[in-house]
């Protein structure tokens, strides 16, 4: 199919990244964004989804983004009509057309009328008993879904990431505002463009270079300078810019943000975030194609302006990625700080005292044990005025058993360390597990309305297999011929590096600054070098198991750590339970390059080595 357009740019801008998100981004877009097309809102996660769920099950919740109508679009709705923006958003989260009546009725009391669109279909949680089954397999790690249920205390939410065509029927509809469950965060922009470009189910270059599209918008300012490895060279964090993606027919894409605000659009940031929460780079599955990153290429075209062309679409599959959630026990968390010498070892004595007080109690009320404890002690190392945190974590089957140290951890300040003062928080919440998996296509029965009445739209339900189209895996490099273990440098002088999880693994992608580094980045980072690194890190010792891909097209290797969440956002009791951090614990390795490298990197030392806007006058990808 020939799409239309011609030389037209969709101009999209991305207000939020997750739920409760800052408010500053619609505003800021609408100010300074200039002529936008569009605002896109991306509210959801695993997690939320099942703490929306679990609201519906206990009349706690409405089941979508309550902030959405209040806090988000009324504030601004009078402008976005004036303007002929209009909005999509996945704010229904379990409740769609709930969402969408809160707005409607918002809006008449404002004496507006914006036509609103709704895609349902994705929520299944009523359907759990029928869809999963004893041959139901996590996507991950291979393991019965059924059994990992058995013991659940309540299922919050079952739902499909479904994709961008009803997005798109909505809007061809006439919906000034799109309202949808779960789709792929990345349909929240390709429904847009298969509206405005034309774009057909078989186009699978254009759907692939959509989807890359929304990949980098929907986080909002990680593309702009947020969680930047060269965090130094992103000014203004207080006024960072939201992305602006500046989209074409042909599926080439600028991303930019508005001028006057704070962050940064450089090759790294947009490298950090192509490949962030991303497993074979080759093989991105979503519902509406399967994509091919690797030759993906970035040129910088001014500052703060950086083309992106070169995804590739590998067909589509005849299923959906499903996500079930569900509350299995309690969980009570405490922050107790502690001053003065030694912190760090009263703190840790502290907390070992507390559990075994508490497992004492719960023995004494004839309660099972905790099932699980987890002690951390942060800081206390530097010396007297170096507070400690005592950070205490203990699950329990049931509520009164996790509150039971929440409320003796308070005891501490009077019974234990010296230096011990008021406790920074405690708090106590069911602990939620998650779990992915494949549903065919045909199970879920997606519906398009506008302001009531019944949009009619074509799902395209069967798989299609391109794999013919894709080029072998490529390859890292081969050990550089000049290497000397004599000279060396940190990762960080060479490389940018950012991390995510997804589930139970997490991935680290890591970015050669300049195409020559690469080979010494992939001589030192082996699959087993990683694994051994993290499993001394953050688990028992054991290595733990690692892929690692080429990206070619970034001089970049994508490494995917499997097994290494703890069981998942809301399950992990990790200090950082969605894998931030992760890339951090790699940029200090020492890596051997070259004696004519070390010298270059040392000539430019006096001003820390390349920030950002140098790197792009001196070179394209």
């Amino acid at each position: 199919m020939t799409a239309r357009g011609g030389d037209r740019v969709v101009k999209i801008g991305a207000a939020t990244a997750f739920y409760n998100d800052s408010r500053m981004g619609i505003a800021q877009l609408l100010a300074k964004g200039g002529d936008l097309d569009y605002i896109i809102f991306d509210f959801l996660a695993e997690s939320v989804m099942g703490g929306l769920g679990r609201g519906i099950a206990t009349s706690t919740g409405q089941g979508f983004a309550t902030d959405f109508v209040d806090g988000y679009i009324l504030p601004h709705l009078q402008t976005l009509l004036d303007r002929g923006i209009r909005v999509v958003a996945n704010a229904g989260g379990l409740a769609p057309t709930a969402c969408a009546q809160a707005l409607r009725d918002a809006a008449a009391a404002q004496g507006l009328s914006p036509r609103i669109g709704v895609v349902e279909g994705d929520d299944l949680t009523g359907r759990v008993g029928r869809i999963v089954g004893r041959d139901t397999r996590d996507m991950f790690d291979g393991g019965s879904i059924a059994d990992r249920i058995a013991d659940a205390d309540r299922i919050d939410s079952l739902v499909a990431y479904t994709g961008a065509f009803p997005i798109a029927a909505a809007l061809a509809a006439g919906a000034d505002i799109v309202v949808t469950g779960r789709v792929v965060d990345s349909a929240l922009a390709l429904g847009p463009l298969i509206h405005e470009f034309g774009w057909g189910p078989d186009d699978f270059d254009l759907l692939a270079a959509g989807t890359l599209a929304g990949h980098l918008l929907e986080c909002s300012a990680q593309v702009t300078g947020g969680t930047f490895t060269d965090w130094r060279d992103v000014p203004d964090w207080a006024g960072i810019g939201m992305p602006i993606g500046e989209c074409r027919a042909d599926g080439s894409l600028v991303v930019t943000k508005p001028d006057e605000t704070g962050g940064l659009v450089s090759i790294g940031t947009v490298s950090e975030q192509l490949l962030y929460e991303v497993s074979d780079p080759q093989r991105y599955y979503v519902a509406d194609v399967i994509c091919d990153f690797t030759d993906v290429r970035l040129r910088h075209l001014a500052p703060d302006r950086v083309e992106v062309t070169g995804a590739r679409g590998l067909g589509r599959t005849d299923t959906y990625k499903a996500s079930l959630t569900w509350d299995e026990g309690w969980r009570a968390t405490a922050l107790i700080p502690v001053i003065g010498l030694e912190a760090d070892e009263k703190a840790k004595r502290m907390g070992e005292a507390l559990f075994a007080r508490g497992d004492a109690m719960l023995r004494a009320s004839q309660r099972p044990p905790f099932t699980r404890t987890r002690c951390d002690v942060i800081g206390g190392r530097g010396g007297p005025a170096d507070p400690a945190i005592c950070r205490l974590i203990a699950d329990h089957p049931d509520r009164a058993g996790a509150e039971l140290l929440a409320r003796e951890q308070g005891s501490a300040i009077s019974h234990m360390a010296v230096g011990t003062t008021m406790g920074m928080a405690a708090s106590v919440r069911p602990v939620q597990r998650i779990a992915g998996f494949l549903l065919p296509k045909a199970f879920v029965m997606q519906h398009v309305t506008l302001d009531g009445a019944h949009v009619p739209f074509t799902a395209v339900t069967g798989g299609r297999d391109e794999a013919s189209r894709a080029a072998p895996a490529p390859a890292l490099p081969g050990l550089p011929d000049d290497i000397d273990p004599a000279f060396t440098v940190p990762l960080i002088r060479l490389a940018w590096a950012r991390s995510g999880d997804k589930g139970n693994l997490f991935n680290v992608a890591v970015i050669a600054r300049e195409p020559r580094f690469l080979p010494y980045v992939a001589a030192a980072l082996t699959p087993e070098w990683v694994g051994a690194h993290y499993g001394g890190l953050i688990g028992n010792g054991t290595p733990l198991s690692v892929e690692r891909f080429a990206v070619p097209g970034l001089s970049a290797i994508n490494f995917v750590v499997a097994d290494s969440m703890d069981g998942g956002v809301l399950a992990s009791t990790a200090i950082d339970p969605i894998a931030k951090g992760m890339a951090q614990l790699l940029l200090d390795l020492p890596i051997a390059v070259s004696l004519d490298l070390h010298r270059h990197l040392h000539d430019i030392q006096n001003d820390r080595y390349l920030n950002a806007a140098k790197a792009e006058s001196r070179y394209e990808r």
